[in-house]
């Protein structure tokens, strides 16, 4: 499996680097994304820009990456995926469940307001 992965101070950018996420590559992205879940990694940006299809075990690995990075507080985003990986999110509901964004920038947003909202719960739980 091809993929970067772009180290930020505040989240992780994995870019996926290859045309599907199929059953064959799957069970290796869910173990890259639990791999940098385990470095301490909070936050994670999944670029799927570069991937046209996906199937029900590539949906399959993002629901892993989902709940790993939202057990302990963080936040998972799928980035920029193509018109088919949209179609199927949607069709499966896993947008109502999973955080999608149009766009890097978009998700890097959505990864700051999230932080500033876990601020403002930790303050209050304190007082």
């Amino acid at each position: 499996m091809k993929y970067a992965v772009d180290k930020k101070e505040q989240y992780v950018i994995f870019t996926l680097q290859e045309e599907k996420l199929d059953s064959p590559l799957s069970p290796v992205l869910k173990s890259e994304l639990l791999t940098v879940h385990a470095e301490g990694y909070k936050n994670l940006v999944l670029d799927m820009s570069q991937v046209k299809y996906a199937d029900s075990s590539g949906l399959s690995a993002l629901l892993v990456g989902h709940r790993a990075f939202s057990e302990d507080g963080g936040i998972f985003i799928i980035a920029s995926p193509q018109e088919h990986v949209t179609k199927l999110i949607k069709i499966s509901m896993l947008d109502k469940v999973m955080n999608v964004a149009d766009s890097i920038e978009n998700a890097a947003d959505q990864i700051f307001m999230h932080e500033i909202d876990g601020n403002k719960e930790e303050e209050e739980e304190e007082n």
